[in-house]
């Protein structure tokens, strides 16, 4: 059963990939469907068109992982469809070798249309990949110059300019999230750079780190000082990008506070 399963997914995938996506040339008469021929993803993935064809007929032995990293590879899968594929072969897909730091571009849409809400995207190791003007305001810093990695305004201070509540549990998060990440991209170089210095440049990150704490994202309320817009009382809630692993922030205020109205404001002059 299984094996059927997976010759069924890769007979799916491969037909609903076309040429022009993957760089080939969609030319002669003998093209009779839109889809990849086997012979194409055997010469993508590397391997024998015997051996392709015999996982899609659910005749070949089951796949090392090297195998299908290559079909994964092959096929254009996603995150989600790639351990889709690793399950379907009774094995676990391999954490990926670095953290996803780019952005999906409806995900990008959705900072845009968010006016009056200060939106970010952060990695999976609190680097901001994504953010709209109104965060950028919000937040301050060096947000905008594309650097900016939350982890380190936090513990070394670098790029924060506006101070705000609740630092404390925001510093648990930060290095359960590390902790997870240290986890699963075990040979990403910039994740291993973040870590080394975020050690070498705070007993405060050493001292957490010891203990591992174990963070979820979800609501919190914080106090932000802002030197134009004075004291507001904002939401903050956390949107997961599982296929990508990364963090979309919303900061909002209540309906008809204050804070709300200074939002508006601010919305206003970067709009």
């Amino acid at each position: 059963m299984a094996r059927q399963e997976l010759a069924r997914f890769l007979r799916d995938r491969r037909a609903g990939l076309r040429p022009h996506e993957i760089g080939l040339t969609a030319t002669g008469t003998d093209r009779r469907t839109p889809g990849l021929r086997r012979e194409e993803v055997a010469e993508l993935a590397h391997m024998s068109v015997d051996y392709y064809t015999r996982l899609e007929q659910a005749r070949g032995p089951r796949p090392s992982a090297r195998i299908l990293e290559a079909l994964s590879k092959a096929l254009r899968l996603t995150s989600a469809e790639r351990s889709h594929l690793f399950r379907l072969a009774g094995s676990s897909a391999p954490p990926g070798i670095s953290a996803v730091r780019r952005v999906r571009p409806h995900v990008a849409r959705m900072l845009e249309r968010l006016p009056e809400t200060g939106t970010l995207v952060t990695d999976a190791a609190y680097g901001v990949v994504a953010w709209n003007p109104l965060a950028q305001v919000l937040l301050g810093g060096d947000l905008g110059s594309g650097t900016t990695n939350l982890a380190r305004r936090r513990f070394l201070g670098q790029g924060r300019m506006y101070e705000t509540s609740r630092t404390e549990e925001f510093g648990h998060m930060v290095v359960a999230r590390l902790r997870r990440a240290a986890d699963r991209y075990p040979h990403d170089p910039q994740l291993s750079a973040l870590l080394a210095e975020l050690h070498a440049g705070s007993e405060e990150f050493r001292q957490i780190w010891q203990t591992r704490p174990v963070h979820a994202p979800g609501h919190r309320t914080k106090t932000l000082h802002h030197p134009q817009a004075g004291t507001l009382r904002l939401n903050c809630d956390v949107l997961l990008v599982p296929e990508d692993d990364q963090e979309v922030v919303l900061i909002t205020a209540d309906p008809g506070s204050s804070a709300a109205r200074s939002l508006h404001r601010l919305a206003g002059r970067v709009a």
